[in-house]
């Protein structure tokens, strides 16, 4: 099995690149498959549209595409796209700052998640649209309650995810650095953080993957811009293929989130799992 190892590759002038930096057949593979399902989910899609016969009600990528092409290459959807990402990068990292804290602090404190727990599970099934229009209600339709929407809808589900990481931890390690007299910042910061990554890792993930539905919703309820008010005002014209074109812009950019941002770091945070 050894001889079936990838080596590192040398190149011009001795330097060794390393296997993970070379692309590999299963990597080439993966991409292929992605592309595959992507042709075939287009080409189901135009035939659907073509048995139904109804591009006003049921447009295929023909009327979609050009919509999406169109306002990306004219720049037309490019202020509204930032200001949807604004917005959930704003609320994401206020969302996984106060859920991080609370779920440490209840992993940590049995009294505490005692006092806290029936309240964290009320919060957590909460349904979206109730905080959305009671922070709409209290602060105003401003970006403010926007974003204190959107996070407030995240921060019990990050909670909850890092009080089981806490809980999961290794107790060991933690009571080997007291005694050799480590500080309490340097406890959390070389012994219990790193344990939590994958927690923290899959809260982003599982987190953001609630942002992107939440922020929608806020801004078809209560913005002037953005992914979701331009959603609002597709379907108030009853524009079904604008309405699919501004989905097809979201959808590529929570995939380019997901490919380029979250995938690596994944990988990174796991590295030592396989070391």
């Amino acid at each position: 099995m050894a001889s079936m190892a990838r080596k590192p590759q040398p190149v011009a002038g001795g330097a060794i690149i390393a296997p993970s930096a070379v692309p590999g057949g299963r990597e080439w593979r993966a991409v292929g498959r992605v592309a595959v399902s992507i042709l075939a989910a287009l080409l189901l899609w135009a035939a659907i549209a073509a048995v139904l016969g109804d591009p006003s009600h049921a447009p295929g990528p023909q009327q979609v595409l050009p919509q999406l092409a169109e306002g990306i290459v004219s720049g037309k959807m490019l202020p509204d796209l930032g200001a949807t990402l604004l917005r959930v990068a704003a609320s994401f990292g206020l969302a996984m700052l106060a859920g991080t804290v609370l779920g440490i602090v209840l992993g940590l404190s049995r009294r505490v998640n005692d006092w806290f727990d029936p309240w964290l599970t009320i919060w957590n099934n909460i349904p979206a649209l109730v905080l959305i229009v009671l922070c709409y209600l209290w602060i105003g339709l401003n970006e403010t309650a926007a974003i204190t929407a959107v996070a407030l809808n995240k921060v019990p589900l990050v909670a909850v995810i890092l009080r089981e990481g806490v809980r999961a931890r290794d107790p060991a390690l933690s009571e080997m650095a007291r005694v050799f007299g480590m500080g309490f910042v340097a406890r959390h910061r070389h012994i219990l953080i790193p344990q939590l990554m994958p927690h923290i890792l899959a809260a982003a993930r599982a987190g953001l993957a609630l942002i992107w539905k939440v922020v929608l919703v806020v801004e078809f309820l209560g913005r002037s811009n953005g992914i979701g008010f331009r959603i609002h005002l597709n379907f108030q014209m009853f524009d079904i293929a604008g309405v699919l074109a501004w989905a097809a812009a979201f959808v590529c950019v929570m995939l380019a989130v997901e490919w380029l941002i979250l995938a690596p770091l994944s990988v990174r945070a796991n590295r030592w799992r396989r070391e």
